[in-house]
């Protein structure tokens, strides 16, 4: 466990640096009148990456260059034209160069300690396997979620200490029935790290899942961050009892708030109609007599 805990810790690193490299480099090709990142949504894609090596090698026309476009970027030809026109002379390839060699240095870093990863993964299969299952848990943070808390949970006797040992529960600074602070403590690092990944990916999945749902009513009163957090809470809660009880994630759904007070749901909903300056009439269908019995 020791040694898979330092690789997913290299990993996160190797991946944290690869990432610095291309906002230095999204920097760099600004300060010679590039803006390539305006246009393009990943520097290092395909089409970004045939453009860079092209001016590394000397083509400078923004025509040529903006040919290279593949797949769909072909359809923004004219928005590369523009982004490609700049000072871009030796110099500049010179460093681009370099910030592109240490990209792929990185990356090779970064899938060899992969290799490692999942040879050192081969005993926790079922535990990942399970983690999977939960919405927005990637593989990657998987194996950080089991290198960090060691797959067994018997260290924690319920899941708000998991979840405060991990640094993703309020703070309960209280004084005199004053709320002082609600700051969530520090915890470990690179769990937090991998969880607010997970969080991300819910915050940005498609409708239909409880922690989508969920994340949606939180942020809708408290704001993105609480929103964020919150998730995080909930998947490990998630984590604690499907380890605890070796059993997969079970989706309640995004229904599960209106469920859960039915009226509460109708009532914010013709409030907002009413805000858009629209009169309501409800006729109850049967789903919706169902739902409130």
């Amino acid at each position: 466990m020791r040694r898979l805990r330092d690789l997913t810790r290299a990993r996160t690193i190797a991946t944290q640096d690869r990432s610095r490299e291309v906002q230095r480099l999204e920097k760099f090709l600004e300060s010679s009148g590039i803006k390539l990142s305006a246009t393009v949504t990943d520097l290092m894609g395909v089409s970004a990456r045939a453009m860079l090596e092209a001016l590394v090698h000397g083509e400078r026309d923004p025509q040529k260059l903006a040919s290279l476009a593949r797949g769909v970027m072909k359809k923004k030809i004219p928005e590369l034209v523009e982004a490609l026109t700049g000072r871009f002379e030796e110099h500049h390839a010179f460093l681009v160069r370099m910030h592109l060699d240490r990209y792929d240095s990185l990356t090779a870093s970064i899938d060899s300690l992969t290799a490692r990863i999942e040879e050192a993964m081969l005993p926790f299969r079922t535990e990942r396997a399970l983690l999977e299952t939960i919405p927005g848990v990637s593989t990657l943070v998987a194996d950080v979620v089991i290198a960090e808390t060691g797959a067994d949970m018997a260290t924690f006797e319920t899941p708000g200490r998991l979840a405060s040992w991990a640094g993703v529960s309020p703070g309960a600074n209280e004084s005199a029935g004053r709320v002082k602070s609600t700051h969530t403590r520090h915890g470990d690092s690179y769990l937090k790290g991998a969880l607010g990944q997970a969080a991300l990916n819910i915050a940005r999945h498609p409708k239909g899942t409880y922690l989508g749902a969920r994340y949606r009513h939180i942020a809708a009163r408290r704001g993105r961050m609480k929103a964020i957090v919150a998730t995080e809470h909930a998947i490990l809660a998630a984590i604690w009892q499907m380890f605890t009880n070796g059993v997969i994630y079970d989706d309640v759904g995004e229904k599960f708030f209106i469920q859960q007070n039915p009226i509460k749901a109708k009532n914010n909903a013709i409030k907002r109609l009413h805000e858009l300056g629209y009169n309501v009439t409800l006729t109850p269908t049967q789903n919706a007599t169902d739902t409130a019995a």
